[in-house]
């Protein structure tokens, strides 16, 4: 017998039912084509069932390449950072929740509560960062260790000579660190506050540093879906933040970009990129996450437009004169694929058509039919500019049933140039390294 809430679920798949395009690569590129907008009352639903990874069990990667557990038995491992001696830090984190979100009332926010739960989106953060080494170099990791804890929904993190920066959800900390280190002690020392609760829709918090060690860069994702908490609630959110470490100002550095998560700079100009997350409900195949260059005081968009300068009509007031100036993103990344994760290739394992090119993990979407997402993707890049075609690199989360196995998160690329995918659904860090035979070839 169903229960309640699975009934009503089921309703609203119905209800929100729709074709969107079965196509992988819809919505990517750098001038994806973009569909009207649909206006229902009641979204589409797409939320598969989570069966984890049976034993053995890998996603698939490209001929040439091996998939091994580099780790396993991770309690939610959202993102990765890789320390200079190769150890590997993975943020165990999940949202905080919160109980005042007015978007959050309703049946329909009550069953979307539900369905994330199914997929394990809702569940109690562990608040912590594990330290995982593989000492002997084979590919996977012979510890794991409790480095630090106490935190708030950490994602990510920053080594700036010896001090470690770690996000949380709302504002960023500092560790002392040492070559080798596996613990450190206490919850670490406030550096500055980002918007965080009591709301705090979208939680996660990213972190990077400028090659040059000076400045961070800091992701604040939107506290509503289009404003509908009102925009006083989305003050220095929907943004990237820079904090200059010398001065300790901190600063919005660019807005109106939905969620961003990952970040990352460009190898051969040196800009910083980073990868968003934009809204739903206004259709399938519309519009497309994408992936984009950040130039200092621009502004993306959220909520009044999307892709440049295509209105959204639900938000009211509207703000042509912010639409006006809003950016066009540079490459999209397909429709609801919450794509997360970004780093760019700069190691020599891979082959060379690899090189200087973007993965990027896309966690998959709750709204739309087909899935879409629950992936790993990859964006050539050639003189500092995304090209096409791209390709599918990681794939098989979702199983021929099309139900849930894991989840792609973050992404970094490790000591000896193979990537590393957070799983956080299946609990596990992912290695993807060229197969022996390739890997002397791409030397």
């Amino acid at each position: 017998m169903r229960t309640p809430w699975l009934a009503a679920a089921a309703a609203l798949a119905l209800a929100g039912c729709s074709s969107g395009s079965k196509d992988p690569f819809v919505g990517f590129g750098p001038n994806p084509p973009l569909k009207a907008p649909e206006h229902r009352l009641i979204p589409s639903v797409g939320v598969p069932d989570v069966v984890h990874w049976p034993a053995g069990a890998a996603p698939h990667a490209p001929a040439g390449f091996v998939v091994t557990r580099f780790a396993e038995g991770l309690d939610h491992p959202r993102w990765l950072y890789v320390l200079p001696n190769g150890d590997v830090l993975a943020a165990e984190a999940a949202g905080p929740g919160s109980k005042v979100d007015k978007t959050q009332t309703g049946i329909r926010a009550w069953v979307q509560k539900h369905l994330m739960k199914k997929v394990e989106s809702a569940v109690p953060s562990p608040n912590r960062i594990v330290l995982l080494r593989d000492a002997d170099g084979d590919g996977v990791a012979e510890t794991k260790t409790v480095f630090a804890q106490g935190l708030n929904s950490p994602i990510g993190m920053a080594l700036v000579g010896g001090t470690l920066y770690v996000a949380n959800c709302d504002g960023v900390v500092s560790f002392p660190y040492h070559p080798g280190d596996t613990q450190e002690a206490g919850s670490g020392t406030k550096v500055f506050d980002l918007p965080g609760p009591p709301i705090n829709h979208h939680w996660t918090k990213n972190l990077v540093a400028t090659p040059d060690g000076t400045k961070l860069f800091a992701t604040v994702g939107s506290n509503s879906n289009i404003g509908d908490n009102g925009m006083a609630a989305e003050a220095g959110r929907a943004a990237i933040w820079e904090y200059d470490l010398a001065t300790r100002q901190a600063h919005v550095y660019a807005s109106g970009l939905r969620n961003p998560n990952g970040m990352d700079f460009e190898p051969i100009t040196g800009a910083l990129w980073t990868v968003v997350n934009e809204r739903d409900e206004i259709g399938d195949d519309l519009p497309p996450d994408y992936l984009t260059h950040v130039e200092p005081g621009a502004f993306y968009g959220w909520p009044y437009s999307y892709w440049g300068h295509n209105v959204d009509s639900r938000v009211k007031p509207p703000r042509p004169d912010l639409v006006a100036k809003a950016v066009a993103p540079d490459y999209g990344l397909g429709p609801h694929t919450a794509s997360l994760g970004l780093t760019f290739y700069r190691a020599s394992a891979f082959p060379p058509a690899y090189r200087g090119g973007a993965f990027i993990g896309q966690h998959g979407s709750w709204n739309r039919q087909p899935l879409n997402g629950y992936q790993v993707v990859f964006v050539p890049f050639a003189n500092g500019r995304p090209q096409t075609p791209p390709q599918l690199f990681l794939t098989g989360f979702l199983n021929t049933q099309n139900k849930i196995q894991g989840r792609p998160v973050g992404v970094a690329v490790d000591s000896r140039g193979a990537l590393l995918v957070a799983d956080d659904v299946g609990g596990m860090v992912w290695r993807v390294a060229p197969a022996p035979s390739a890997a002397k070839d791409a030397g």
